[in-house]
């Protein structure tokens, strides 16, 4: 079946405004593998597979101009997606899938290599995956004895500026999974990612857990929207 953009009006016989758009964006964003395309073409192209007729330019520029980015869009709450008009479950589905896949493979980059020596791709998929949540979460990346990663694992979700963390429930998930090192993320939805001082308490506490029992804490990352802090080269470990 014909897309609608090859279709012309039933009553007037003319081409709506919108034919053609689609292959030509297509074939613009296969020439250029993406480059120069803007958020809201790349949404299009998603919302393409869900609307096989009519134009999404508009719900697209809409989801836009509500997030402020295409990567805001596809980590956007389902709730607050849902409010979006013509913004419905299948259109949900997509906007997810296709987050869930980006992610995928910048985990299956960050985890192929020891962590240390793979320090930007961890980088990478750790601001992916936070620097968009707007409720904190403290995640844990548990590594073998050759920072190869084991685990990485959400442990907590708090409030806007907060997540509970006890330094005895990181220690028993790392010796259940015989864990050699650790590396603590969470992230600050504010957007400023200055470790606060119950930030800099906590750490140091679960590195004197860790350490006890000869599980190095090797770093740990805040993660906002205006970049990551390392505790590591801020020499707070």
């Amino acid at each position: 079946m014909a897309e609608s953009e090859s279709e012309s009006d039933s009553e007037t016989g003319e081409k709506p405004h919108y034919h053609g758009h689609r292959s030509r964006l297509r074939a613009r964003f296969l020439e250029s593998g993406g480059v120069g395309i803007p958020d809201y073409e790349i949404l299009e192209l998603i919302l393409f597979g869900v609307f096989r007729n009519g134009d999404v330019k508009p719900l697209a520029k809409a989801l836009v101009d509500e997030f402020g980015s295409l990567a805001a869009v596809l980590a956007a709450p389902v709730d607050r997606l849902g409010k979006v008009p013509g913004c419905g479950a299948a259109v949900i589905a997509a906007l997810k899938v296709t987050r869930e896949a980006g992610l995928r493979m910048l985990k299956a980059d960050a985890m192929q290599r020891p962590a240390i020596s793979n320090w930007q791709a961890l980088l990478d998929y750790c601001r992916a995956v936070l620097q968009h949540e707007g409720i904190e979460q403290f995640r844990i990346l548990f590594l073998d004895r050759k920072n190869q990663v084991i685990a990485d694992e959400a442990q907590q979700r708090g409030t806007i500026d907060h997540t509970p963390v006890y330094p005895r429930e990181v220690v028993k998930r790392a010796l259940e999974l015989n864990a050699a090192a650790l590396i603590l993320v969470h992230n600050h939805p504010s957007g400023d990612p200055t470790p606060s001082r119950a930030d800099i308490e906590m750490t140091k506490q679960v590195r004197d857990a860790a350490a006890a029992l000869g599980i190095a804490l090797h770093d740990h990352l805040v993660v906002g929207r205006k970049g990551h802090v390392s505790f590591r080269e801020k020499g707070l470990l």
